[in-house]
């Protein structure tokens, strides 16, 4: 397992691409989360970590929540697939998306109002571009190869953090969430923990995480930043678009 971070930035960046990354798997590419501007920020990150690695390769969806800059792009990414858009010789069909219930429930509803106009006749529905794969929190799923593994994060929005394993080392991501130190506990069970640190209260501020312990902040990486965060602030990691993270 690989893993490429295509963006860092928080909703309101100018800067960056929003946090997300794109996962090699054995079995498969694997996107975590699916922002704004997809096709591009696939296309940028995998060219610049010499991957060769089409949007239309990608077939399986990570969603943590429904706020905009972690799931704008599943709209074009799902049309992509179903039209075989950029690669007619690409095979059409569903996209695979593994989230919680209650994004579950609501997808189709935040989604609709752009993709079901009939083109046959028959209103379009989520089963025509999305197959809709519900992960239980602490409970085993299995996708493209991965054991992943997730929990609800504390957020305005039902969220969810992930632990994702290749059997050889594990990665934690925590999602969008305020400082949660039981989260922060279930994402220590990892090798390598990428965590949010933001201003607002929906988010976890950085002299939380810098108050952790040493062996704790040496695994960690930052993202879903400010533009104008301070690096000189903390110790910890701060990552940016193309950057990689493996096992030994």
């Amino acid at each position: 397992m690989r893993v490429l971070v295509l963006g860092v930035g928080d909703t309101f960046t100018k800067v960056h691409y929003t946090t997300s990354a794109l996962i090699e798997a054995p079995g498969g590419y694997v996107l975590l989360d699916c922002p704004d501007l997809i096709h591009r920020v696939i296309h940028e990150g995998t060219s610049k970590a010499g991957w060769s690695v089409d949007s239309q390769d990608v077939h399986d969806v990570l969603l943590t929540h429904l706020h905009g800059d972690h799931c704008n792009g599943l709209e074009s990414l799902a049309f992509a697939h179903r039209y075989r858009q950029y690669r007619p010789d690409a095979p059409t069909g569903q996209l695979s998306v593994h989230t919680s219930r209650p994004v579950a429930d609501r997808l189709w509803e935040r989604l609709a109002p752009a993709m079901d106009a009939a083109d046959t006749g028959t209103p379009r529905t989520a089963d025509d571009f999305f197959q809709l794969h519900v992960l239980e929190p602490e409970t085993d799923a299995s996708i493209a190869g991965l054991t992943i593994r997730c929990r609800f994060t504390t957020h305005p929005l039902p969220t969810i953090g992930l632990l994702i394993s290749d059997g050889q080392w594990t990665l934690g991501w925590s999602g969008d969430t305020g400082f949660d130190q039981a989260h922060i506990d279930w994402l220590a069970q990892s090798d390598v923990i990428v965590h949010e640190s933001n201003l607002s209260v929906a988010h976890t501020p950085i002299e939380s995480l810098n108050a952790l312990p040493d062996d704790l902040r040496a695994r960690m990486c930052l993202v879903h930043l400010p533009d104008n965060f301070d690096q000189s602030a903390t110790d910890i990691r701060v990552l940016r678009e193309g950057d990689m993270l493996e096992g030994p």
